[in-house]
Formats: C-alpha cells, sequence, structure tokens
C-alpha cells in the first residue's frame, strides 16, 4: 500500500513563538512543515521546498507579507499555490491588500489550533481536488478571449495574465455573457464552500478586474450579483 506524501505547508513570520505554535500544531497534523522569518527566505525556502500552502504575516520587517505574496505570484511555478494572510490588523486594510496581491485567504490573530487546521484543510482540499492538466476551451465573446490554461485575458492587443482569483471570477462571468451571477454563487464557483472569506473579497476582486478590463464590461445589479455585459457600445 502506498503511503500518501505529507502536503506541504511554509509558514512565514517574524515571530518565533509564532512559528513554533503553528509548526508544531500543523506537524501533529500530519503536514510537511518549514518556516521563515522574512520574506526574502521564504522566497529563497520555496524554490526548493514546493509548498502546497503558503501562510504569510502580513506585518514582517523589510519585504512585509503582501510584497511577498506578490513576488511569488510573479513567479509561474507559484502563480497557483495556494497563500493565506496570517494577522492581526484589520479587515480593511489586511484583507483588501491581501486580496490584491493574490491571496486565496486570510485568517485573523490570534487563531485556535482547530481553527486554523480547518481553515488549511479547506484549502488544501480544493488543491488535491483540482483535476491535474485539466483541457478548458478558450472562451471568446466580442473582442474578448480567455485562455483558461494560460490564466490569459486578451481584449483588441491588450493582453492580461491575471492572478488565479480574480481570473477564475472572470472566466465564470464570461462563461455566460449577461446572465447575473448571484454573490453565492460565485462564492462557491470561486472559492468553495469550505473556505471562508470576508464580505467585501468579492468586491476587490471585481474592482481590481474593471480596473483592467474596462468599468463598462462587468455590470452590477444591486443586492444581487455581477454581470458581464457582452453589448459593449462602440
Amino acid at each position: 500500500m502506498t503511503v500518501p506524501t505529507p502536503q506541504r505547508i511554509l509558514l512565514v513570520d517574524d515571530e518565533p513563538d509564532v512559528l513554533d505554535f503553528l509548526g508544531y500544531n500543523l506537524r501533529l497534523e500530519g503536514y510537511q512543515v518549514e518556516t521563515a522569518t522574512n520574506g526574502l527566505d521564504a522566497l529563497r525556502i520555496a524554490q526548493r521546498f514546493k509548498p502546497h500552502l503558503v501562510i504569510l504575516d502580513v506585518m514582517m520587517p523589510g519585504m512585509d507579507g503582501i510584497e511577498t505574496c506578490e513576488r511569488l505570484r510573479s513567479i509561474k511555478e507559484f502563480e497557483n499555490v495556494m497563500i493565506a494572510f496570517l494577522t492581526a490588523r484589520g479587515e480593511d486594510y489586511s484583507q483588501v491588500a491581501g486580496f490584491k496581491a493574490g491571496a486565496d485567504d486570510y485568517i485573523a490573530k490570534p487563531v485556535k489550533p482547530k481553527v486554523l487546521i480547518i481553515r488549511i484543510q479547506a484549502l488544501l482540499k480544493r488543491v488535491k481536488e483540482e483535476p491535474p492538466q485539466q483541457v478548458r476551451p478558450t472562451i471568446t465573446v466580442g473582442d474578448v478571449e480567455i485562455d483558461p490554461d494560460r490564466y490569459q485575458v486578451r481584449i483588441g492587443d491588450h493582453l492580461w495574465q491575471l492572478p488565479r482569483k480574480e481570473f477564475e471570477l472572470l472566466h465564470l462571468l464570461v462563461s455566460r455573457p449577461d446572465k447575473v451571477f448571484s454573490r453565492e454563487e460565485i462564492y462557491r464557483a470561486v472559492w468553495g464552500d469550505e473556505v471562508v472569506v470576508g464580505d467585501r473579497t468579492i468586491d476587490v476582486h471585481i474592482r481590481k478586474l474593471r480596473e483592467k478590463i474596462g468599468e463598462s464590461r462587468i455590470g452590477t445589479l444591486k443586492g444581487v450579483g455581477y454581470r458581464f455585459v457582452s453589448d459593449q457600445k462602440e
């Protein structure tokens, strides 16, 4: 019988006590854990360790968690790795900045071990359940072309390589042009039922998409949800 390889988690925090506490509890659950106390070490270790999940503290000296996340996302092999922020800061700054940087989730300090484990299991379940090398067809609506294999969006002569969650959200909307997707439908399709995210998560990602592809391409039905607008006017 083949023993499954433990999933790998990289913990990044400038407080050794936090690393020891979280690392101890994660290893008890059978995860393979490595730690770093700053962003530069995290980038170096990630190249060797190949984590399935990176948990980043936001407030670190030198390169903070936001910049570390952005740097990880700029490396092709880490475009789709799960990244969660661990921070004691308020939602208004940390969640918005974290999701802009490409994070998948946000975990507030102080966190109880059982809560942390549940959140991590939910994130890593999505990694295990993703079909390897699944081919999804390119979608074309008007002058918009969505390439799921490359996480690319082309509109006319402009080409964007989007962060994972921004792309999945846009892909969902474009898959059924002009259909209004409720916030609940979007949460389930993009983040999954078992991942708990803040109320502003969708709004942040919609705003980032509008900044890139244009305000008029994503419509809002107040109190209901969002749609991709296919009837663009010249």
